[in-house]
């Protein structure tokens, strides 16, 4: 069974930063990455970064430059390093784990695993 258990979150203030982690459990088929997103009150959740199993990483537009994603596959986490944190940053930030599947006749990498979220609180 995969689990995913976040740490890290905390209250800051604005300008500060914080490293999240995501612990990853569990053997997962047609691996292919792993996510970070984020959901703010009232707020549909959004992505916030993700790194592919070659390595490459994305960032939302809002984080370019103040945020960076890692891995470590040793140890089977997953990090997100917050710098020059802003009160939109606010959220519970989610990790992600992903999987190729069928679609149409092709793979497609998708968020399959989520863990529970962490709280992190930025104020200004």
């Amino acid at each position: 069974q995969v689990q995913l258990v976040e740490s890290g979150g905390a209250s800051v203030q604005a300008g500060g930063s914080l490293k999240l982690s995501c612990a990853r459990s569990g053997y997962i088929s047609n691996y292919c990455g792993m996510g970070w997103y984020r959901q703010a009150p009232g707020k549909e959740r959004e992505l916030v970064s993700r790194i592919s199993i070659d390595g490459t990483t994305t960032y939302a537009n809002s984080v370019k430059g103040r945020f960076t994603i890692s891995q470590d596959n040793a140890k089977n986490t997953l990090n997100l390093q917050m710098n020059s944190l802003e009160t939109e940053d606010t959220a519970i930030y989610y990790c992600a784990a992903r999987r190729f599947r069928v679609s149409g006749g092709r793979y497609v990498c998708d968020d399959t695993y989520w863990g529970q979220g962490t709280q992190v609180t930025v104020s200004s």
